[in-house]
């Protein structure tokens, strides 16, 4: 499950060059919506690394409380991820272009794979490599409603045209809220068909730190077993 939700992300933070706007009546929410994605474009474009804190929070189906998780994610382009998790327990994620590794400390494992094969689609890397089109998997739209974002700025909702892919088989559609002034992303709500919904909030954004690729490279302790990852049939 935290594996798909990371996938779902990618697509959010590696492929933003592609969005655009379609299908609702609400003419000047249109209007709005183009607009935020020509701000996001331009951040983007010029962001070739970032570092964010992050804050997890998991709605169940059924359960009263969410699950709560933080930690800390890295971004550096072409194709470099690593996403820690640090509270309430340990577990690091790391992406070079297809190669995943998932370490886990508790459990003093590794899970290695290839990104396409553990997300039963090419899309995932295309996205992380910044080449994919957002537009080709989402209808993109204004959310319903008077709800708005930090300043005021208007929430936007991301519907998957398809659910055949791994990726988004169980996915509803996702919102995105950006911070009024930078326009990077501020908060990412996943909403599955179940019922279950993950929102991840994104602070202490620091872009173009000049991430060095060394933070992107796990080095495999001795005392750890190397798991190879299930491959996923696609569509």
């Amino acid at each position: 499950m935290t594996q798909r939700w990371i996938w779902a992300l990618l697509i959010l933070w590696s492929a933003t060059s592609a969005w655009g706007a379609d299908g609702p009546s609400d003419d000047q929410a249109v209007r709005e919506v183009r607009e935020i994605v020509k701000h996001i474009q331009a951040r983007y474009e010029k962001t070739k690394d970032l570092q964010a804190d992050f804050l997890q929070k998991t709605k169940i189906e059924g359960f009263e409380r969410p699950v709560i998780s933080s930690g800390k994610v890295y971004l550096k382009k072409p194709g470099r991820l690593r996403w820690d998790y640090l509270e309430p327990a340990n577990e690091q994620i790391y992406v070079i272009q297809d190669n995943v590794k998932v370490y886990v400390p508790e459990h003093k494992q590794v899970l290695v794979g290839k990104l396409t094969q553990m997300a039963a689609s090419q899309a995932p890397l295309e996205l992380l490599q910044g080449v994919g089109k957002l537009e080709e998997s989402f209808d993109i739209q204004p959310v319903a409603g008077k709800e708005r974002g930090t300043g005021g700025v208007r929430l936007i909702a991301l519907y998957p045209k398809s659910q055949e892919q791994e990726s988004t088989r169980n996915l509803q559609k996702i919102v995105v809220e950006v911070f009024p002034k930078t326009y990077f992303l501020r908060t990412v709500s996943l909403h599955e068909i179940s019922g279950n919904v993950a929102t991840f909030e994104f602070s202490e954004l620091k872009p173009n730190g000049g991430l060095a690729n060394e933070v992107f490279d796990f080095k495999t302790p001795s005392d750890v077993e190397v798991v190879k990852a299930p491959v996923l049939n696609g569509p």
